[in-house]
């Protein structure tokens, strides 16, 4: 499908993706196999996302309520989130894609922080898009655990904040607020993700499980957006009417 969006299109692109298990228990598979289709659908949206102009995508990869999970699935997850940064770390070269994951760290194997800090070192200084994962992500956590450090005095403006609370979640590299956020299978709500960073984003939500979304279930949600109306709490001034000449 080819894009008709405009350069006015949003720079910053958040998605939840939701729907791996529900997709897998509907065709009688276990829920790893849900999560593998996930990752193959990631690869379609990145490239997808890249080809539109995007120059942020976040991905909600692992919240840090997802600990909760049995811990096989999470063993799992775990597992094919190293494999496919290590897999897709070449590509994304090639792309210019520069990738960076943005949460805690603390409660992941080493092998997967050293696959982590490996592809931000080899991506880092790819001209192109910016790919964050969030990976043992929470925001509320990120915002209390930021007011909790900042000086006593208070007065803080809201850009050193940001700026501060990336340093706590591994933001290294700063992106602009998220202009549209897209949550697939069906649900609609935050989850606890991007929310000081989604103030004034467009949401847009998909009944398509995240496996299923492709790169046309992408072009929808843009085309929405670019029907959107933008204010940020401002009123638009009206035209004058035109009055004919007699």
């Amino acid at each position: 499908m080819q894009s008709s969006l405009s350069i006015s299109g949003p720079r910053h692109i958040a998605i939840i993706m939701d729907g791996n298990g529900r997709w897998a228990t509907r065709r009688g598979l276990n829920r790893s196999r849900g999560h593998r289709a996930g990752a193959r659908a990631v690869r379609t949206v990145v490239e997808t996302a890249v080809a539109r102009g995007t120059n942020v995508l976040t991905l909600y990869a692992f919240s840090a309520d997802n600990w909760r999970r049995p811990r096989r699935e999470v063993a799992a997850l775990m597992r094919l989130f190293e494999r496919y940064l290590i897999t897709e770390s070449g590509r994304c070269v090639a792309h210019g894609v520069r990738v960076s994951v943005i949460g805690r760290r603390d409660r992941l194997n080493r092998s997967l922080v050293a696959a982590i800090e490996q592809v931000e070192t080899g991506t880092r200084t790819g001209p192109g898009m910016h790919l964050r994962i969030a990976v043992d992500y929470s925001a509320r956590e990120a915002i209390l655990r930021t007011a909790a450090r900042l000086p006593a005095e208070g007065g803080i403006q809201p850009v050193d904040f940001l700026a501060r609370m990336n340093r706590t979640i591994h933001s290294t590299l700063p992106a602009p607020p998220v202009d549209l956020l897209i949550r697939t299978g069906g649900e609609r709500r935050l989850s606890d993700f991007l929310l000081w960073e989604c103030a004034y984003a467009e949401l847009v939500f998909s009944d398509r499980l995240w496996p299923d979304f492709d790169s046309d279930d992408l072009d929808v949600a843009l085309a929405e957006f670019a029907r959107r109306d933008r204010r940020y709490g401002c009123v638009k001034p009206m035209t004058a009417p035109v009055r004919a000449v007699s």
